[in-house]
């Protein structure tokens, strides 16, 4: 090796060691400040949790917005959704303007006129002459017997029924209906697959004339659902009357001894779709509020918004409870509000608690991983340069 070769490497040498030892400096600087980050750990993370409450606890604002979705909520339990109070038969027919109990059917076989479909109750009504043909049923009477009854198959049977003069079933046996003494009567067996033949006959062959047999028969059975299903009886949940007439149970009504029936779950429905309605519009409009600039500003922001969600319709629940136990009066129970304020209790919870824990350990890590280093290195002509490298 020549004298030149020795110094280069004695050089290069002495640059690596002085790069070394300056590099020592720096890690136990940083080492020194990130054990006094984990030593102080506990009292870090509090201040961090603290700095995260204050962020997001709610402002004037937020309590105006507070307070209007826990009025819009109350007013729209006592206003919109409460239960009904159920009327008899014929009152709701008459409200409904269902047709009177008269009957003029001609005695076509699956064939009635427009105007016997448009003057005639619809044929599933009929209870003369059954013969034990509506056995079971249960509390819906013959409405759990007979198809047309049915909220969803009945829009399908039901029509094809009252378009043939035709009573189906729940086990799917069909009956011809005729008029005896200006009521309707069952008179002979039918077959429920001619019941669909025939409707589908009219709407294929039929024409013009066809098409408005099935139309009036579909308008006149959506109208007697209507009618019925805010009646004392009600009518049973879709499907389940088929269910039971296949299998020989009974669990439409004793689904309905328990109060479901097709009435309340409209009313349980309609009290959930409306708070959820009401807790959309403030959202929206709380959002549009909204200064923010970062991503983390618009979660601590929307932080605030789920507890005007979560805060107003806990109120809201916790009052209607309240109001039905000191009046003793359940229809004033709003089941889907109440369901929805446990949903968002569930869902907002762990929401917020996951910003949170993004926020305070997000911040924490930062913390610990500090500056970026400023370390040596020697470059090829042996001179000591800094080079920024992450923690």
């Amino acid at each position: 090796m020549s004298f030149e070769e020795m110094r280069a490497c004695r050089k290069k040498v002495s640059a690596a060691m002085d790069a070394t030892l300056s590099n020592f400096d720096v890690l136990a600087a940083e080492s020194e400040r990130v054990a006094d980050v984990l030593h102080n750990a506990e009292a870090t993370l509090n201040e961090y949790d603290c700095a995260f409450e204050e962020k997001t606890k709610l402002t004037k604002t937020d309590i105006v917005f507070l307070f209007t979705a826990v009025g819009l909520q109350v007013l729209r339990q006592y206003l919109l959704t409460n239960f009904k109070e159920r009327l008899d038969d014929q009152a709701e027919a008459e409200k409904h303007k269902k047709d009177k109990d008269h009957s003029n059917r001609h005695h076509r076989y699956y064939n009635p006129s427009i105007d016997e479909i448009k003057s005639n109750p619809v044929p599933f009504d009929a209870l003369n002459g059954a013969n034990g043909a509506l056995r079971g049923g249960g509390v819906f009477k013959h409405r759990g017997s007979t198809l047309g009854h049915d909220p969803i198959l009945g829009l399908v049977f039901g029509t094809a029924n009252i378009a043939t003069s035709t009573l189906t079933t729940k086990t799917l046996q069909s009956y011809h209906i005729i008029t005896k003494n200006k009521k309707d009567y069952f008179h002979s067996r039918a077959s429920t697959v001619k019941v669909f033949e025939k409707t589908a006959d009219k709407l294929l062959h039929e024409g013009v004339e066809g098409w408005e047999k099935v139309g009036r028969s579909l308008l006149k059975e959506i109208q007697h659902l209507i009618s019925d299903v805010n009646s004392k009886d009600s009518l049973p949940l879709p499907f389940l009357s088929l269910i039971d007439g296949i299998f020989d149970t009974s669990f439409a009504s004793d689904l309905a001894k328990y109060g479901i029936d097709m009435a309340n779950v409209i009313t349980v429905g309609k009290q959930a779709a409306y708070a959820i309605l009401i807790n959309s519009i403030i959202a929206m409009i709380h959002r549009l509020l909204y200064k923010g600039s970062t991503d983390e500003d618009l979660r601590l922001y929307e932080v605030r918004t789920r507890k005007i969600l979560m805060y107003s319709n806990a109120i809201a629940a916790a009052s209607n409870v309240a109001v039905v136990a000191l009046t003793n009066d359940f229809k004033k129970l709003d089941i889907g509000g109440i369901g929805v304020a446990i949903y968002r209790l569930i869902t907002d919870t762990k929401f917020i608690y996951e910003v949170k824990r993004d926020f305070v350990f997000g911040h924490f890590d930062k913390l610990i991983e500090g500056e970026r280093l400023k370390l040596k290195i020697v470059d090829s002509d042996f001179n000591i340069i800094e080079d920024e490298r992450m923690n």
